[in-house]
């Protein structure tokens, strides 16, 4: 059997592709070890492998009395925030990718400037507009917000997506005699599914770990997120590093859960502009 060569361009780009995997997982590797370490070792040797792991973190994480109280918030937010923002994005991006004309074309630029102008710009017009709706210290304000904030890229992608199905097959369901909500339910949402889990799973992040949005609209401790629980761990005089690393360890593998129960969409979602050509 003749041995395949192998060229010196794949050598290098395994060798490139090796190296950025090792630079994106090194810093969730440190956070992991650097949770398993006392607060002095973590000050005497930050890069270092724990000499004598403990759990302490994890243990005051999980017995806090209101840890499944900022958990489920948090849940509830994001969830709903997705849900909320993929059914929009769904509808906007049919209408965007089916009909024609310079008002479509306006307002699809309308939509991508979202991308471009960041919402925390408007944090003071979002904060007086909920005093006067009395929805500030609400985790619906919350929910509005993510779900404008990132309706944008993903009317982006879902355009682009549904521009790649034929026109052909809406005209054949009308004719058949459905609506167009059963185009869309039945025939669309189908075919997207690599997409919306793309999109999905690109959201998810932000809106998990947002602090910021929280922390201005939210005072009931009652109503707070997980990541802006986070935030009273640092102390004005000390911190308890071993705590808030802990706390981000856990937060991160439920990103990960989550990146892993919609990883094989994803990876279709990404090729599938390559296999299209």
């Amino acid at each position: 059997m003749a041995k395949k060569k192998i060229s010196v361009s794949k050598i290098l780009i395994t060798t490139f592709l090796v190296l950025h995997a090792l630079y994106v997982i090194y810093p969730l590797i440190l956070m992991f070890m650097t949770s398993m370490k006392s607060t002095m070792d973590i000050m005497k040797n930050p890069l270092s492998f724990p000499k004598k792991p403990i759990f302490t973190g994890f243990v005051k994480i999980f017995r806090d009395a209101n840890f499944l109280l900022y958990l489920k918030n948090s849940v509830f937010v994001t969830l709903v925030a997705l849900f909320a923002s993929l059914t929009v994005s769904i509808f906007l991006s049919y209408a965007l990718a089916r009909y024609k004309g310079k008002t479509v074309n306006r307002l699809y630029f309308l939509f991508l400037a979202g991308m471009i102008i960041p919402i925390r710009l408007g944090v003071l017009f979002l904060n007086l507009m909920f005093n006067k709706l009395g929805m500030l210290d609400s985790l619906f304000s919350l929910i509005l917000i993510y779900t404008a904030m990132t309706i944008p890229f993903s009317m982006y992608i879902l355009t682009g997506y549904i521009r790649m199905i034929p026109a052909e097959m809406d005209e054949a369901a009308f004719i058949d005699g459905c609506s167009n909500l059963q185009v869309v339910g039945r025939m669309v949402v189908p075919l997207l599914k690599p997409a919306i889990a793309t999109v999905a799973i690109y959201n998810f992040i932000p809106i998990w770990n947002d602090v910021y949005f929280p922390l201005i609209l939210i005072f009931d401790p009652s109503k707070k997120t997980f990541m802006q629980h986070v935030t009273m761990f640092f102390g004005q005089y000390q911190t308890d590093w071993n705590l808030v690393f802990s706390a981000l360890t856990f937060a991160t593998l439920v990103s990960l859960v989550f990146y892993a129960i919609g990883s094989k969409q994803l990876v279709q979602g990404l090729t599938a502009g390559a296999l299209k050509g």
